[in-house]
């Protein structure tokens, strides 16, 4: 199973990048994972709120697959604990298929096309925080989800 974070415009803080790469190391020991970041909109002071959310959605179209699995982290989708978010991993990884997907929006969230084709929206938190600082905090999520389905310690109960 291939999981990837997908994602709009670098994150421009290095003490978020270097977060980020600490727990895609520690993840890859579980499996196999990558964050692919797509470029800003270009001109995007030109355009409204909603082209740019089309633009952003057709971005991620392009990288996604119809048999692929697409789990958008969104302010409106479920929320987890973290022993519920490793169960929901559980569910995933079998309900079978090659490719996960999850993706954060640009600062405008997604697209309708991109509500449209998702399979499911998580929630990290009531509270919002930027798109740049979901990306560590759901890789850490997953990192730990990883350790809870493997009985390992790092999660305290």
């Amino acid at each position: 199973m291939q999981l990837t974070l997908l994602c709009i415009g670098k994150t421009g803080k290095s003490f978020l990048e270097q977060g980020e790469l600490e727990y895609m190391k520690r993840l890859s020991h579980y499996v196999s994972f990558d964050m692919v970041v797509l470029p800003d909109i270009k001109q995007a002071k030109s355009l409204s709120e909603e082209q740019i959310k089309v633009r952003e959605g057709q971005q991620f179209l392009d990288k996604i697959q119809p048999q692929d699995t697409v789990l958008l982290l969104d302010e409106r989708g479920k929320q987890f604990d973290s022993l519920e978010f490793s169960n929901y991993i559980q569910e995933q990884f079998n309900r079978g298929g090659k490719h996960i997907f999850f993706l954060v929006g640009g600062p405008y969230g997604f697209s309708e096309a991109i509500y449209q084709r998702a399979n499911g929206k998580i929630s990290l938190s009531k509270m919002t925080f930027s798109h740049q600082m979901i990306r560590l905090f759901f890789i850490e999520q997953l990192y730990r989800a990883m350790t809870i389905l493997k009985g390992e310690p790092y999660h305290h109960r």
